[in-house]
């Protein structure tokens, strides 16, 4: 399946408060990018903290650009699940929130602020998995929302912060900051991988070249 091609309107993300989330930006931007995570030499780290599954202190991190919406990263999210159990303590991987919005994916940004909302209450992870494993289901819908209350619900959320939070500065700050990071790194589609700072290009952004970038990093690791 091809990758989506994104028109990324990242200024529409900051819609639920433009001023804020930009000096929450400025004021927050860091001396440095933190360990592992940064690549190419960008001076745009992305959000802070950055959401992590496995060891932290992993030798190799997986870094993840995705869309919620994007097909081909709903049907890469399992494989990339036996990926991460198949390393077990030698990897960690980030997810970076990509919208493709408005084009092509309509309910790609509200689907990221539940995402994060989730996140502010330490349950990223499990909205995370919960979306694309329903994709199909809430992106057919014409209203998510009972939908993304209903997910927020089983995965044990106060839902009527989720509510608050899911248009709020803090949401809207930790996708642009992102979406930064995505442009300044060039990215155009969607899942877009690096491994310990290096793209996965090409072909190697499918399981069989993550697999092997993967080897290569730890083989450099334990030089």
């Amino acid at each position: 399946m091809k990758r989506s091609l994104p028109f990324v309107i990242i200024v529409l993300v900051l819609l639920a408060g433009a001023a804020a989330a930009w000096l929450f930006m400025r004021s927050s931007r860091p001396t440095g990018p933190p360990a592992n995570t940064s690549a190419g030499g960008t001076d745009a780290p992305g959000a802070l903290p950055p959401h992590i599954r496995g060891n932290p202190n992993a030798p190799v991190t997986l870094e993840e650009f995705g869309d919620f919406e994007c097909p081909t990263c709903g049907n890469y999210s399992a494989e990339l699940k036996k990926i991460e159990g198949e390393y077990g303590d030698r990897l960690r991987v980030v997810f970076r929130e990509y919208p493709l919005y408005p084009t092509p994916h309509k309910h790609a940004l509200i689907a990221a602020q539940a995402a994060e909302a989730a996140g502010l209450q330490n349950h990223f992870w499990e909205m995370h998995d919960k979306l694309y494993e329903d994709q199909k289901a809430w992106s057919e819908a014409t209203d998510v929302m009972p939908q993304f209350i209903d997910y927020a619900k089983q995965i044990g959320l106060d839902t009527d912060r989720f509510s608050r939070d899911l248009s709020g500065e803090a949401v809207a700050a930790r996708i642009f900051q992102d979406g930064r990071r995505a442009h300044a790194l060039g990215i155009s589609v969607t899942p877009t991988f690096f491994i310990n700072n290096k793209e996965a290009k090409g072909d190697a952004w499918k399981p069989e070249g993550v697999r092997e970038m993967i080897n290569q990093a730890l083989r450099e690791a334990d030089k």
